[in-house]
C-alpha cells in the first residue's frame, strides 16, 4: 500500500470545517464567514424544514402554555409572547435580526399591525418568507431581506427581536452587536433578546459533532454574561426569563416530526443529513432536560432623555 495507504479517508459530505479556519481564528464571524455557516445549517433544503419544524416553520425554542399544547400553538404563543413583552401595537416599527422564514414578522405583523423588517443571510429563508408573506397578503406591512444585519440602514425602531441569533455571532462580538441595536432604537424603545445559554459563564467548547457537522462557528455562554454585555452596550436590562423547559419539549416535538417523515426526510437530503439532525436534536433535547443547556429572555430597553419610563411597574405580559 505504501504512503498511498496512509492517506486519511476524506471527511463526510456533511462536515463543514474549512482547513484555513483554525490556523485564521480572526476570519470567524467576517460578513463571508457568518453568511457561509448560516448557509450551510439553513440553506439544507426548505422541504426538509417543513418536514421537521412544522407547518410554522419556527426553528426556535416554543413557549408551551401547557403539556398538552401542540408545538405549533407553542410555537404561537412564543411570538405573541415576544410581542407582548415588547409592547407592540398597531404603527410601530419593529426590526427581527435574524428572523429565519419569517414567523415573527409576519404574525408582529398580522396580529399586531406592525410595520415588521426581517433580516437573513440564508437565501433559502427569505426566499420561503417572501412568498409567506404574499400568502398572506401582509406585503403592505411585512418585509424579509436577504442581508446582513448590519447592512440595514434603517434605524429609529420603536422595537427589535433578536431571536436565536446571538448564538451565531460570536462572544467576543457581543458589545458590538448590542451596541448596534441601540443605536437602531428610538429613545425608550425595547430590545428582546431570545437565545439559547449555558447554566455558567465559563468558556466552554461547542464540541466536535455541532461544530463541524450542524452549527459551525456557534458559540455559547451564560445569561450573566449576555445580560453583563448588554447593560456595557447601554441597554438597560429590565426582565430575565429562563425557558428551559419549553426547548426540551421543543425539541421532542422536532424529533417525532423527524421520525414520523423520515422517508421523506431522507429523499430530500440524503441519509447522513438525516441522521446527523436526528443525533443533534436528540442530545440536544437530553442537555435541556438536564439544565446542561438553559434558553433565556433578556428583555431591555434604551435610555430616554425626556426621561419617560418605557417600562410599566409590573410586567403586562402574563409570563
Amino acid at each position: 500500500m505504501g504512503l498511498a495507504g496512509l492517506k486519511p479517508p476524506p471527511p463526510p459530505a456533511v462536515e463543514h470545517l474549512p482547513r484555513w479556519r483554525r490556523a485564521v481564528e480572526g476570519l470567524r464571524h467576517s460578513r463571508m464567514r457568518d453568511a457561509e455557516v448560516i448557509s450551510h445549517h439553513y440553506d439544507v433544503s426548505n422541504r426538509f424544514y417543513e418536514l421537521v419544524l412544522g407547518p410554522s416553520m419556527t426553528y426556535t425554542c416554543a413557549v408551551f402554555p401547557s403539556h398538552d399544547a401542540t408545538l405549533e400553538e407553542a410555537q404561537a404563543e412564543k411570538y405573541d409572547l415576544v410581542c407582548r413583552k415588547l409592547d407592540l401595537r398597531p404603527g410601530m416599527r419593529l426590526l427581527d435580526v435574524g428572523c429565519g422564514w419569517g414567523g415573527m414578522v409576519r404574525h408582529a405583523a398580522r396580529e399586531y399591525g406592525v410595520y415588521a423588517l426581517g433580516v437573513t443571510l440564508s437565501r433559502e429563508q427569505a426566499d420561503w418568507a417572501k412568498r409567506a408573506i404574499d400568502d398572506e397578503r401582509l406585503g403592505d406591512l411585512a418585509e424579509v431581506r436577504h442581508s446582513d444585519y448590519r447592512d440595514v440602514t434603517e434605524s429609529d425602531f420603536d422595537a427589535i427581536s433578536s431571536i436565536g441569533m446571538t448564538e451565531h455571532i460570536g462572544v467576543r462580538n457581543y458589545p458590538a452587536y448590542f451596541s448596534d441595536m441601540l443605536r437602531r432604537l428610538r429613545p425608550g424603545g425595547r430590545f428582546l433578546n431570545h437565545c439559547i445559554t449555558r447554566p455558567h459563564n465559563r468558556p466552554e467548547a461547542t464540541g466536535a459533532v455541532i461544530d463541524r457537522y450542524v452549527f459551525p462557528d456557534g458559540e455559547l455562554t451564560g445569561v450573566a454574561r449576555i445580560a453583563s454585555d448588554v447593560q456595557d452596550a447601554g441597554l438597560e436590562v429590565q426582565h430575565v426569563e429562563n425557558l428551559r423547559e419549553h426547548y426540551a419539549l421543543t425539541l421532542r416535538g422536532w424529533c417525532e416530526n423527524l421520525e414520523a417523515n423520515w422517508d421523506e426526510a431522507v429523499e430530500e437530503v440524503g441519509v447522513e443529513v438525516g441522521r446527523v439532525w436526528g443525533l443533534y436534536m436528540a442530545g440536544s433535547r437530553i442537555a435541556f432536560e438536564r439544565n446542561e443547556l438553559n434558553l433565556h429572555h433578556i428583555l431591555a430597553a434604551g435610555t430616554d432623555p425626556a426621561g419617560d419610563y418605557p417600562f410599566p411597574l409590573r410586567p403586562t405580559w402574563g409570563a
